[in-house]
C-alpha cells in the first residue's frame, strides 16, 4: 500500500457516478482536502473482514473484489466493484465492525473518506443519507439474488452468470462492440460463482471447446456474450 497524489474530488468523474454527487462543493471541498488516498497492489487487502470502519473508501481505478469467508475457511465472492463504487458503508451506518473484506484485483487506487466528513453529510445532508440508503436496499438486493442463483444453478450455468457479471461491470459501453478481455486467477473466478479451482478450470476448457470464449494464462476474452446469457438464464 502506497500513499498517492491525491485526485481532486471536485474534477473526478467517480463523484458524479455515485452518493457524492449529493453533496454540496463546500463539503467536497472539504473531503477533497481531508481525504487520504492510496495505491494498492493486486492482492492487497484494503480493509479486512471484523476490522473497524475508518471511513467511507472510494474507488479511484481499477477492480475490487468484496469477500466474505465461511466457517470452513473458503473465501466467497460477494460482490465487484469498478471505479466509481464506494466501499465500507455498509459498516459505517450500522456502527460495526466490517461483515466482509476488500480486496485489490487489480492495481488500483482508492481514497479514503475520514468517518467524520461521512457523519457529518449523514447527519446534515437528507439527499446524502437517503441515497446511501437507496445503495444499501440495492446491495442487499443484488446479494441476496446472486447467493439464491448460487444456490441452486448448476455450475455450467453459474460460470455462464459470473462470466456475464464481470462483463457488465467492467467492460465499457464504448467497447461494446469489441470482444472483452480480463485477467483473473481460477480461484477468484472459482469464488465468484461458488465453486473450486479445478471445477472452474474444467468448465473453462469446456466453454472454450464450445467456441464460447479464448483463454492465454489468466486472460479470458468472451467471445458470445448472448450465448452466455442463454445458458445463464436456463433456470430462472
Amino acid at each position: 500500500m502506497l500513499r498517492t497524489l491525491s485526485p481532486n474530488c471536485l474534477t473526478c468523474p467517480s463523484r458524479l457516478s455515485n452518493v457524492l454527487h449529493c453533496c454540496p462543493i463546500a463539503a467536497i471541498e472539504g473531503i477533497s482536502q481531508d481525504k487520504i488516498s492510496q495505491r494498492y497492489r493486486a492482492g492487497q487487502a484494503i480493509f479486512g473482514e471484523g476490522s473497524r470502519p475508518a471511513g467511507l473508501y472510494c474507488v479511484h481505478e481499477g477492480r475490487v473484489k468484496i469477500t466474505k469467508s465461511g466457517g470452513d475457511g473458503k473465501e466467497q465472492i460477494i460482490r465487484l466493484v469498478r471505479p466509481g463504487d464506494l466501499l465500507g458503508y455498509r459498516a459505517l451506518v450500522a456502527g460495526s465492525a466490517h461483515a466482509t473484506s476488500a480486496v485489490a484485483l487489480s492495481d488500483c487506487t482508492v481514497c479514503l473518506i475520514p468517518k467524520l466528513a461521512v457523519s457529518q453529510q449523514l447527519s446534515d445532508n437528507p439527499l446524502f443519507s437517503s441515497a446511501i440508503l437507496q445503495l444499501l436496499a440495492a446491495n442487499l438486493g443484488d446479494t441476496a439474488e446472486r447467493m439464491l442463483h448460487l444456490a441452486y444453478k448448476p455450475v455450467r450455468e453459474r460460470l455462464a452468470e459470473a462470466l456475464l457479471l464481470l462483463l457488465r461491470t467492467y467492460h465499457p459501453a464504448e467497447a461494446a462492440s469489441h470482444p472483452f478481455t480480463i485477467a483473473i486467477s481460477r480461484e477468484d473466478l472459482g469464488a465468484l460463482m461458488g465453486t473450486t479451482k479445478e471445477t472452474t478450470t474444467r468448465m473453462l476448457s469446456e466453454f472454450k471447446q464450445e467456441g464460447l470464449l479464448t483463454t492465454q494464462g489468466s486472460a479470458i476474452t468472451i467471445l458470445a456474450p448472448q450465448r452466455l446469457s442463454a445458458i445463464a438464464t436456463l433456470f430462472d
